[in-house]
């Protein structure tokens, strides 16, 4: 487990969010890795939250301690994954205050507790392999899954700078002019190849995942459980109704 290496410039310019925008919902979603029952996976998505959404993005509802869920001892917490000032009880919070974030920056970074549960995990897969350079925004950072997103790419750095390119064309039902995309271009390399970008990205969701509900393994196990007792139950319930009424005709 990597020491922890956010900076607070990366904090700053996470927190530039001066206006929503439109989340695009005829993009195709890409299928995110099914990884929720790798540990390392989950682990190294740990890794990459601490290091790199939470300087701006709280998770209120998960406590550092829960990691050791995941398999990664208090010791390992407390030295890789907490501030000086951070206890292994308290909750994933961040210094910037609600109230202070809204008046810096016109809107507080959402926190992202049960964020896999409210945009589900082939979207936030697909966005988070979706961000291109654009000079145009305040943050220099645009993104094909959610236009003109006031987020900056905290990964670039994974994955490089990429350019998206576009063509002009004719829409073939209405007639009308279009911006379309055809791809990305790599304009410089990151420290991850691109199929270790995307392992990374599937890491990362993959725990965001599991943060939104870490009892869910539990709850499945639970439930088969629960339901072969009621088919028991329900068994002995209709051979005792049976035995009631078998005189009455």
């Amino acid at each position: 487990m990597g020491a922890r290496f956010g900076v607070a410039a990366l904090a700053l310019v996470c927190a530039l969010t001066v206006a929503p925008a439109q989340a695009q919902e005829n993009i195709p979603l890409d299928r995110a890795p099914d990884n929720g029952e790798n540990l390392a996976s989950l682990q190294h998505g740990a890794q990459l939250f601490v290091n790199y959404c939470l300087n701006c993005h709280s998770a209120n509802l998960m406590r550092y301690s829960r990691l050791q869920d995941l398999g990664i001892a208090q010791k390992q917490i407390e030295q890789n994954l907490l501030f000086t000032t951070d206890k292994v009880g308290n909750t994933m919070s961040i210094a910037m205050r609600p109230d202070d974030a809204k008046a810096w920056f016109g809107v507080t970074p959402p926190d992202l507790s049960v964020e896999a549960r409210s945009r589900g995990r082939d979207w936030l897969y697909t966005y988070l392999r979706s961000f291109y350079r654009d000079d145009t925004r305040p943050t220099g950072w645009n993104n094909r899954v959610f236009d003109n997103v006031s987020m900056p790419h905290v990964l670039w750095q994974l994955q490089g700078i990429r350019t998206a390119k576009f063509e002009d064309a004719v829409d073939e039902e209405t007639g009308q002019k279009v911006h379309r995309f055809t791809g990305f271009q790599q304009v410089t390399p990151g420290t991850l190849s691109p199929v270790d970008y995307d392992a990374a990205v599937a890491d990362l969701v993959a725990y965001l995942g599991w943060m939104s509900e870490p009892e869910q393994k539990t709850r499945r196990q639970l439930g088969v459980w629960v339901m072969l007792f009621l088919g028991v139950l329900s068994f002995f319930a209709w051979r005792l109704n049976a035995a009631y009424w078998k005189d009455i005709k």
